[in-house]
């Protein structure tokens, strides 16, 4: 089932599925964000934001889902799926659905409701626009001789396989 083929009923549904995992995750001193990953009528992974307990910048609750989904089922298993998110995206978030192929997100808080309660996160969007060199972190490039070489290597290895 491609996300275009889920009714609003059923959006609305997996919407109160990650609402509920949502809460159960605050009720135990977690934040309210979760992810649910919808593929072919089924959920294939969850997951809340985990960053304070894994002590992980990345653990957002959608990548945690899309992790839990790829471990279960593999990564090609997300393609075309489904994410639904308690709270907007955030960048990152955004990125790492595009990476797992995911073909809809859909949230139930957008980014400027989830600010109001004191998760802003809208400045993460600007940044992919600018340059990188005006970003608060420096980014260096170096050029090595050999800098290419583990690419080599890798498609020689690719190549070899049957």
């Amino acid at each position: 089932m491609r996300y275009s083929e889920l009714s609003e009923s059923e959006l609305t549904e997996y919407a109160r599925e990650a609402v509920r995992i949502s809460r159960e995750h605050v009720a135990t001193g977690g934040i309210p964000f979760s992810g649910v990953v919808i593929n072919s009528g089924r959920i294939l992974g969850t997951g809340v934001n985990r960053v304070r307990e894994d002590n992980d910048p990345t653990a957002h609750a959608e990548v945690t889902a899309l992790r839990a989904a790829a471990a279960k089922y593999g990564l090609h298993a997300t393609a075309g799926s489904t994410l639904i998110a308690s709270g907007e995206p955030c960048a990152l978030c955004y990125m790492a659905s595009l990476y797992f192929s995911v073909s809809h997100i859909v949230n139930v808080v957008d980014r400027k409701t989830a600010a109001r309660y004191g998760f802003d996160y809208t400045s993460s969007y600007s940044i992919f626009a600018e340059d990188p060199e005006t970003w608060p972190i420096k980014v260096t490039s170096i050029q090595i001789p050999e800098g290419t070489a583990p690419f080599e290597d890798f498609l020689t290895m690719e190549r070899g396989r049957p």
